[in-house]
Formats: C-alpha cells, sequence, structure tokens
C-alpha cells in the first residue's frame, strides 16, 4: 500500500513534459559540459535528482571528482526549479555559491534538490511585504553509501515581477 501511495504523491513521479525537459536540460551545451546528468525531475518541478559519474569529463589530476564539475551540477538548477514552481510572477536569479569539500570523490556521486511547500510559502510571504528577497539553500553531494563528499551553499534572489516584464 505505501508504494501505491508514493506513486500518487506528484513530487515521486515524472511526467512525459518533464522527461522532455529533463532531456532538454541534460543536452542544454552548458549543462552538458559539466559531465553530470538530472536522472529525475518531478512531473510539478518539486524534486529533481542529479548523478555526476566519475568520468574522463569529470575526473581531476589526481583521479578524483573535479570541483568545478561538481559545483556545476547544481548551479543552474534551483533557478530552474523555483521558476517554474513560482510562475512569471516572481524573477529568480543566483546571487552567490559557494562550494566546501568534505573528502574527494572517487565514485558516481548524487545529490536530490526539493522545493518545499512551506519554502515557497515563506517566499510569496517576504515578497509580499518586501520587492525583493534572498534565500540560502544547500546540496550534499553524496557517494553510493550516502556519504557526504561536498556541500553547495546557493544564495538564490527572488523579486516580484514588473507588470511590463512577465
Amino acid at each position: 500500500m505505501g508504494a501505491i501511495f508514493a506513486l500518487m504523491i506528484p513530487s515521486t513521479r515524472e511526467s512525459w513534459r518533464s522527461r522532455r525537459y529533463r532531456w532538454l536540460i541534460n543536452l542544454w551545451p552548458c549543462y552538458l559540459g559539466t559531465g553530470a546528468r538530472i536522472t529525475f525531475l518531478a512531473a510539478d518541478w518539486r524534486s529533481l535528482r542529479v548523478k555526476v559519474p566519475l568520468g574522463w569529463r569529470t575526473k581531476n589530476a589526481y583521479g578524483t571528482h573535479f570541483g568545478g564539475s561538481l559545483y556545476a551540477a547544481i548551479d543552474p538548477l534551483f533557478v530552474l526549479m523555483y521558476r517554474k514552481v513560482l510562475g512569471p510572477d516572481v524573477v529568480v536569479w543566483d546571487k552567490a555559491a559557494s562550494i566546501q569539500f568534505k573528502r574527494p570523490g572517487r565514485s558516481n556521486l548524487f545529490a536530490e534538490l526539493r522545493v518545499e511547500d512551506e519554502e515557497v510559502a515563506a517566499i510569496r510571504a517576504a515578497l509580499g511585504e518586501a520587492p525583493k528577497v534572498d534565500r540560502t539553500y544547500l546540496v550534499e553531494l553524496k557517494d553510493a553509501k550516502g556519504e557526504v563528499h561536498a556541500v553547495v551553499e546557493k544564495v538564490v534572489h527572488f523579486r516580484r515581477a514588473a507588470p511590463d516584464r512577465k
């Protein structure tokens, strides 16, 4: 019964449209160059999974993950997700980012990004009081065992769209 219920929750399944967007993002030259692949994009754009394989495109001189590939794998994703979830009334931009390396990556790494209902409500409430707001998000890149290899911190800027720019 639990598995059937999970399939009914929008964030746990892809639609043909979100699968098509996932393929297009993976083929987008800027993202294609990272070596990473989005492996899942929920139909409602509130959940996304990324795989960063260890290979010739993502390996550094020491045979571990190149830090730039790890960061680039995460870089555009919150903006893309929040733009879709919040709609044309809100402008979404990256404002700042940092990455902290915990241990060398010697295998495939994975990350999951989520847009929670509470966060969307908080952004909308903040934009009701001020024309713009910045929010900070953390993403952990983990191996198959669940060990954290890097943490990416993203500061995302939200502002109300000008009426003539929707």
